[in-house]
């Protein structure tokens, strides 16, 4: 029986394609790195010589078979680069010298020179034990033509740099990287303690990338510095531990904890290596893995830190706990009760000066812990530290990714100078940066739950620091970016926490298409494209959007788009409790006090309808041009986005975003930890609408901002209630309570959102 013309066919082109595979060479590499991987036996000797056996026949081919193997490595060199000119912005001129250590084959340093030239350091110095890599480095710079880079064959724990001949190295190096090396010394201990003694206290830089296995239960500290995606399940962290075990790689947690407790953290990231080609080989090598390998990817974290010594942390000390009343997390030394050593330790009951002197004096243990990452930030004091808490993880994302309060209405009312200082709920933090544009007040401390409202509020800190202004537009005004990126980390990380870059880095893609389209908010912009979309409005939504007088705008609002929006299908989606929650931001609460001065279709008419003959969206109403269109325009966007607040915000090297305070925490709690009448003004939005009717949680709120606010100082507070049921409260702590606007029906807009029934003052009496 012959086969098909077609199965020849086939066979033919299979055989030759592996022919060609074959002679081309494409696997050798590959099949290389297999073979002393994970068959040649490489004996039980010294380091050294098991190291020299383990890459003597595959040096040739380790940059070629690691591109995919080691991820990472050149998100740690483009962040190292992006702190190193920050941390050295005021002093670029002093003596600046790089050890790799572990470095191999020279590839980080190559790579380097992309993001901050090799001819800017006085000196690098690449240290490894095995003369097989070295060899290949060797070659790699003399083609490069660097004459400030020097190979040494040493053992990184006795690492002797020539320059240190004649001098004490103590503080002598700016940047020191570990590239997949920690994991691979034994010594680990003595060579972090001997980079902690030769690396600068002021300006130096720690970067290490590498393999990780994370206990069980993560630490307060870990909490504190950024430990988003640590966590390792049983069967991921046993299985990555024994496996890279027998390659002599030791994944014991006990290297990265011992890192962050020599070293201050700066940034922490924790990523998965999801790459396949590794784990293809290893199918070949060990079929009963095959479930588990396209289940479990390799973890690997990207970690930067500094001298615990450094001067910045006790400039954050201050900020922390001074300027901001806060006492969480690690701060300064805290004395253990006196250790006592039994009733001998009781002096005898005499009287007198003398008989206390001789009474032994109780052993205090005074040992600092590392402090979080906030107080060897290199750049800026604005996000405070927290521990993550279990209620944070009910925050996947961001709710409102746009501010949805009226500015330019409270700056009417508030009377914002630049003695001021303020309390405000964070959101999108987009009112917090029109009051510090406009008015420029001494402290903005922002407040919210949610540590994705801190994240979001962070990163357009960072990139009016960092950032031009088309390429901030683009982010937060276009809503896209095709290079956010490189834009993080070679620009804003700086600048960023290690929590909110860790969020960042892992929704790289917010910025792929329309931003605002994202979190919690974005649903009901989406919702609102499907309406428009299945309605055949969207040449409408562009005319309404672009209307030259309110005239014209109300015209096509009514005969084109009320219709659209004012239906019973839309109207019973928004009378749905999920939907106000996951995409409105309204809770169980609000709705009900909403519900009972009318209906979802009332409520809904009276905000729409008087804004389109009150505001043009072309060029005055960037709330409701940004929920149709899906994205701002130079001509319609918050003050933040336009030219002149972008300049007031950078100007003076950013001067303006030094009032910022972030806090991650309850309005309460924040509160709490500010001294007595330091606020002069607080908006709290709609948050007091959140609270059940009777709960004692509000009444030690409002307390607390009686407390914490100034005598004649102001609280401003907005409600879906025409006569909210707690102003009676707030008279009661000792406020007098005046109402700046409520809606009366379908006909006048209280401002440009108009979302809101009322608008209440509060002056502190």
């Amino acid at each position: 029986m012959s086969l098909p013309t077609s199965s020849l066919a086939l066979l033919a082109g299979a055989f030759l394609a592996a022919l060609w595979v074959a002679r081309s060479g494409v696997l050798r590499p590959y099949l290389t790195f297999a073979y002393h991987c994970f068959i040649r036996p490489i004996g039980s000797g010294e380091h050294k010589d098991r190291l020299d056996k383990f890459y003597a026949g595959q040096a040739s081919v380790y940059d070629s078979t690691r591109s995919k193997l080691l991820r990472g490595r050149k998100t740690m060199l483009s962040l190292s680069a992006a702190h190193l000119k920050s941390m050295r912005a005021s002093n670029p001129n002093q003596r600046l010298v790089w050890v790799d250590i572990g470095g191999g084959t020279g590839y980080n340093i190559e790579v380097m020179d992309a993001f901050f030239p090799i001819a800017d350091f006085d000196a690098v110095y690449l240290i490894d034990l095995c003369d097989s890599l070295l060899d290949i480095a060797r070659k790699r710079f003399a083609a490069k033509g660097w004459k400030n880079v020097t190979v040494l064959c040493q053992d990184a724990a006795e690492f002797n740099l020539s320059e240190w001949a004649n001098m004490d190295p103590k503080g002598s190096v700016g940047f020191v990287t570990l590239s997949y090396s920690l994991s691979m010394i034994p010594s680990f201990y003595t060579v972090l303690d001997r980079i902690d003694y030769v690396l600068d206290p002021n300006v130096g830089l720690l970067s290490v990338v590498d393999f990780y296995a994370a206990g069980k239960h993560a630490s307060l500290h870990e909490k504190a510095i950024g430990g988003d995606s640590k966590e390792c399940g049983w069967l991921t962290r046993w299985f990555w531990m024994i496996w890279f075990d027998f390659d002599n790689v030791s994944l014991s947690p006990s290297r990265r904890a011992y890192l962050e407790y020599k070293f201050g953290t700066i940034k922490s990231y924790n990523g998965r290596n999801k790459t396949l080609v590794p784990l293809i080989v290893r199918m070949f090598l060990a079929p009963w893995v095959l479930i588990l390998l396209l289940t479990i990817f390799s973890p690997y974290y990207i970690w930067l830190g500094r001298s615990r010594s450094c001067p910045d942390s006790a400039r954050a000390c201050h900020t922390f706990e001074s300027e901001a009343g806060n006492t969480i997390g690690n701060l300064s030394p805290v004395a253990l009760k006196a250790i006592k050593s039994g009733e001998d330790s009781v002096p005898s009951l005499e009287l007198g000066v003398a008989s206390l002197e001789l009474a032994p004096q109780p052993m205090v243990i005074n040992i600092t812990p590392p402090h979080s990452s906030f107080h060897y930030h290199t750049s800026s004091y604005w996000r405070l530290p927290f521990y993550a808490q279990p209620v944070h993880k009910e925050f996947r994302t961001f709710i409102y990714s746009f501010t949805w309060e009226d500015p330019f209405e409270d700056m009417k009312h508030l009377q914002l100078s630049s003695s001021d200082s303020m309390l405000v709920i964070t959101s999108a933090g987009d009112n917090a940066l029109h009051y510090a544009a406009t008015a420029r007040p001494k402290r903005i401390h922002c407040v919210d739950m949610n540590p994705c409202q801190g994240h979001l509020l962070e990163l357009k800190l960072a990139a009016i620091k960092s950032l031009e202004h088309d390429a901030f537009f683009a982010l937060f005004g276009d809503g896209r970016h095709p290079n956010f990126r490189i834009l993080l980390d070679n620009a804003i990380s700086p600048y960023l926490s290690s929590s909110a870059y860790q969020f960042w880095r892992i929704n790289v893609k917010s910025f792929s298409t329309s931003f605002y389209l994202r979190g919690y908010s974005g649903w009901a912009l989406r919702l609102a494209a499907f309406i428009f979309g299945i309605s055949g409005v969207k040449k409408d939504i562009e005319a309404v959007c672009t209307a030259e007088t309110l005239e014209e705008q109300e015209d096509i609002w009514k005969r084109k788009l009320r219709g659209v929006i004012l239906n019973p299908l839309v109207t019973a989606v928004l009378r749905n409790p999920a939907f106000c929650w996951n995409a409105l931001g309204v809770p169980l609460n609000q709705r009900k006090m909403l519900l009972d001065e009318g209906s979802v279709y009332e409520f809904v008419r009276d905000t729409l309808d008087p804004l389109a003959s009150s505001f043009l969206f072309k060029n005055d109403n960037y709330f409701y041009l940004l929920t149709l269109l899906g994205h701002y325009t130079r001509e319609s966007c918050p003050t933040y986005l336009t030219p002149k607040g972008f300049d007031a915000l950078k100007s003076e090297d950013a001067s303006a975003l030094d009032a910022f305070r972030l806090h991650t925490d309850s309005i309460v709690n924040v509160l709490r930890g500010l001294p007595k009448a330091s606020l002069t003004r607080s908006l709290v939005m709609d948050s007091m609408d959140w609270f059940a009717p009777g709960a004692n949680e509000l009444d030690d709120e409002i307390n607390q901002l009686h407390r914490v606010i100034a005598p004649g100082g102001m609280v401003f507070w907005r409600s879906a209630a025409r006569l909210p049921w707690y102003n009676a409260r707030f008279i009661a702590a000792g406020f007098e309570v005046t109402c700046l606007g409520v809606r009366t029906g379908p006909v006048t807009a209280l401002d440009r959102v108009n979302m809101y029934a009322s608008f209440w003052r509060g002056v502190r009496l």
